[in-house]
């Protein structure tokens, strides 16, 4: 008689967790195993992903993308505050008056900021345009990865409704032949009765 479900011995049975959705039993290995293995075709697809963005990307580009990151940093608000100070009360003690070279109302400190200011914002946006295409082509890839295992639980549930189907009909096929042992049982019962008489 074939064997249709496993048994759990009961000191596995603490370990073991429903699949959720599959009523489908998996132990704590089982679980940390999937587990490991998404997590490893995570790391391969994020390493063919920056490997592809190194080689499409040129050194003018990377650069960009470091300032974009260092001016968006805290690094960089506090050596850039420090620099303001250091400036402002350089230029305005009276001991270091005969080094002053931007007298308040800091106008060459301004003019460095704007300069900053009007080569920063396009630096990062470029750098902003670059990350939005790599997160768009990230986001096709996820997609496709979802469409991906959406076909292939489409296709498990399938199989389990056939399975669960087939089940149904080789158990009402099972009641059946008892139905029928029964019948003959209770003839030869009877017959058996009548020979006795």
């Amino acid at each position: 008689m074939r064997e249709t479900s496993r048994e759990i011995p009961s000191n596995d049975f603490e370990d073991a967790s429903i699949f959720e959705g599959f009523d489908i039993e998996l132990h704590k290995k089982d679980v940390q195993r999937i587990d490991r293995l998404v997590d490893d075709y995570e790391k391969i697809i994020l390493s063919r992903l920056e490997e592809e963005y190194s080689s499409k990307t040129t050194y003018p580009d990377r650069l960009a993308d470091r300032i974009a990151q260092f001016g968006g940093s805290w690094k960089f608000i506090f050596c850039f505050g420090a620099f303001l100070i250091v400036w402002t009360i350089w230029n305005a003690l009276v001991l270091t008056k005969a080094f002053h070279f931007d007298e308040p109302p800091f106008i060459l400190l301004n003019l460095c900021l704007s300069f900053i200011a009007a080569f920063q914002a396009p630096v990062i946006m470029m750098s902003q345009n670059r990350q939005t295409a790599r997160d768009k082509h990230e986001s096709v890839i996820d997609f496709a990865i979802n469409y991906k295992a959406e076909l292939e639980i489409d296709d498990i549930q399938s199989h389990l409704h056939r399975i669960e189907a087939e089940e149904k009909k080789n158990l009402q096929q099972v009641k059946f032949e008892f139905l029928q042992i029964r019948l003959l049982l209770e003839s030869l019962e009877s017959k058996l009765e009548n020979y006795i008489k």
